[in-house]
């Protein structure tokens, strides 16, 4: 459910690590580009911090992108798409990323053009549906 901010977060049924596996088995099997996987927790530990299990994946397709940041420069901004993935305090798995609508909307975007933007819902929902 998206929140004020316009972010969602769910709650994921497995580990952050086993979410991470299955949301880039995920990217991989929709032909997406995973571009990064940020380690934040583990940064964190490098630097002498404790940091709850914290992962940020970033992915997209260029093909799909690329209209959207020609459309809306600031776009690039947003793009690619982010899927963060935490352990909060209560060791429960938290699957974040800004919903579409919010960034249709902030990047003043059509409905046409935002279509390729609602491709993170389905690929999260997907990885937390299965089992």
């Amino acid at each position: 459910m998206p929140t004020s901010t316009g972010v969602v977060s769910l709650r994921s049924p497995h580990s952050v690590t086993e979410t991470v596996d299955r949301l880039r088995a995920s990217i991989a099997a929709k032909g997406l580009t995973l571009f990064a996987t940020i380690d934040h927790s583990g940064e964190a530990a490098r630097a002498g911090l404790r940091m709850n299990d914290t992962k940020l994946l970033v992915f997209g397709s260029p093909k799909a992108g690329t209209p959207l940041m020609l459309a809306a420069p600031l776009a690039a901004l947003d793009l690619p798409l982010k899927v963060l993935v935490a352990a909060n305090d209560a060791g429960e798995t938290v699957v974040s990323y800004n919903a579409p609508a919010f960034l249709a909307e902030r990047h003043g975007l059509s409905t046409a053009q935002a279509a390729p933007l609602a491709g993170v819902e389905a690929l999260v929902k997907s990885v937390l549906a299965s089992s």
